[in-house]
């Protein structure tokens, strides 16, 4: 499973206006929802909350990877934006976040969502492909990177 396969740029918002954590997180099942990706927008924020307070996603290196499992979601989906400014997330390394990828899907899923999880976290390790994803300035140039990077 490619990680472009998941995200289209409809699902992808450049730039994501929100100022909090909960704004982006709230913004980011909003895209989702708007995409027909979910039906049960605040099922799904719920479990996003939910998931944030056992450890943050903020995984470091300004990206945060917010995910949840929930059964109202028919299929593993993903949504991605990049804030203007970086927002203060209590990422694990202390540093605010301006990548964002959303990772959403049933519990059925369990095995997609930590395979998706793992190629997300991989890919943003290399600074060049996180300069060029926060660098984009639409949503169909932002999945032409990540297209790019997983072609590799």
């Amino acid at each position: 499973m490619l990680l472009s396969e998941l995200l289209t740029p409809d699902r992808v918002r450049v730039p994501l206006r929100g100022a909090s954590k909960d704004d982006l997180l709230r913004e980011l099942v909003g895209v989702l929802h708007q995409a027909g990706a979910v039906a049960d927008e605040n099922g799904v924020l719920q479990g996003v909350r939910k998931r944030e307070e056992v450890l943050s996603t903020g995984v470091g290196s300004g990206v945060a990877i917010p995910h949840c499992r929930c059964d109202g979601v028919p299929a593993l989906v993903m949504a991605a934006g990049v804030t203007p400014q970086p927002v203060d997330y209590d990422a694990l390394d202390g540093e605010p976040v301006r990548l964002f990828f959303l990772l959403v899907g049933p519990e059925a899923a369990g095995g997609q969502h930590v395979k998706a999880l793992s190629r997300i976290s991989r890919m943003v390790r290399r600074d060049d492909f996180r300069a060029r994803l926060a660098a984009a300035a639409t949503p169909d140039e932002f999945v032409a990177v990540l297209a790019e990077a997983e072609a590799c």
